[in-house]
Formats: C-alpha cells, sequence, structure tokens
C-alpha cells in the first residue's frame, strides 16, 4: 500500500505490519531526488574548489621560492657592484653557483673568495679611474670657434650660393 499526493508523487510506502507512520516525516520523491543533487554538486564543486586550492597554493610556494632568489641576487648585484666588479654578469653567475652548493652562506665571504680566486673580475680603483671614459652618446663641448664654423657650413650647404661657401672656406683655412 502506498501514499500518493496529488501530482501523483510517491510519499510512502508501509507495508502491513507497520502500522500508520507519521505524516510530518514524509518527503516526496521528486524533492528528495533535488536534495541528492544538489548535494552531489556540492560535493563536485567542493572537490574542485579544493584542487584549485592545492593547485594556488603550490604556485604560491613556486613564487615565494623565485622571490627569495631574486632577493639573493639583487643583494649579490649590490655587494658586487660595491666591490668594484668589472664583469657583473659573469660574477653573479658565479657567486649565484657558490651560494647554491651551500646551505647557509655569507655573501660577503663568497665576495672575498671571489675576489681572491677571480681576480679578473674585479678591477682596481687606479685602472678604473683612468679608463673611465666618454661614451658613445656623449659628445665633446663645441668650442665657440667651432660652432662658427659649423654654421658657415650648414648655411652653404642650405643655400648653395658661392659667397656663403667662400665664407665657409675661408673660415675652414683659419682652423685647419
Amino acid at each position: 500500500m502506498s501514499q500518493i499526493d496529488i501530482e501523483g508523487n510517491v510519499l510512502s510506502e508501509t507495508k502491513a505490519g507497520q502500522g500508520d507512520v507519521d505524516d510530518s516525516k514524509l518527503v516526496p520523491v521528486a524533492e528528495s531526488i533535488r536534495y541528492r543533487k544538489r548535494a552531489q554538486s556540492a560535493e563536485k564543486k567542493v572537490e574542485t574548489l579544493s584542487e584549485q586550492l592545492a593547485q594556488a597554493k603550490s604556485q604560491i610556494g613556486g613564487m615565494v621560492e623565485k622571490l627569495s632568489s631574486i632577493q639573493v641576487e639583487q643583494k649579490l648585484m649590490r655587494k658586487l657592484v660595491a666591490a668594484g666588479t668589472v664583469d657583473l654578469e659573469a660574477a653573479v653567475l658565479i657567486a649565484k653557483a657558490r651560494v647554491k652548493d651551500e646551505t647557509e652562506t655569507d655573501l660577503d665571504s663568497v665576495i672575498e673568495q671571489l675576489k681572491k680566486e677571480k681576480q679578473y673580475l674585479f678591477g682596481n680603483d687606479k685602472e678604473t679611474a683612468a679608463t673611465v671614459k666618454r661614451t658613445a652618446g656623449a659628445k665633446d663641448r663645441v668650442t665657440g670657434d667651432q660652432a662658427i664654423l659649423e654654421r658657415a657650413a650648414k648655411r652653404a650647404a642650405a643655400t648653395g650660393n658661392r659667397t656663403d661657401l667662400q665664407e665657409y672656406l675661408k673660415l675652414r683655412r683659419n682652423f685647419v
């Protein structure tokens, strides 16, 4: 014997020996199916979110490692520049290799060891002061006479006039 509601859903089935069942505890089958589907979808969301959380935590761990290595590299660069390194890239690579081999290292001791073993990476103070030259972008200052000569040359080239050319050649003869 079964009880059926107005829509045709089975509310409960009772056996002959059980007697009457309390109507307040009865749940329609369609509603219980909906609850079960919602629970299953919630469980799937929990699984996907937990996987995403695990991935995010692993990414954070990787980023923390990268950040610490970048910070060590920055410290090395600052100290190597202060020590007077000529070839910064090579010195940083060698120092990073030595820092990786040792668990806890003092960067100053690594730099001192580099100075002893690889002296060519560090320049002498006297040599670096004497060899500092202007770069290709820096030009020598133009004196007043050279400026006059340049202006005359530009004017002669722009106008194409013979008198401007003659004047430029006279000025050039005086300076060369």
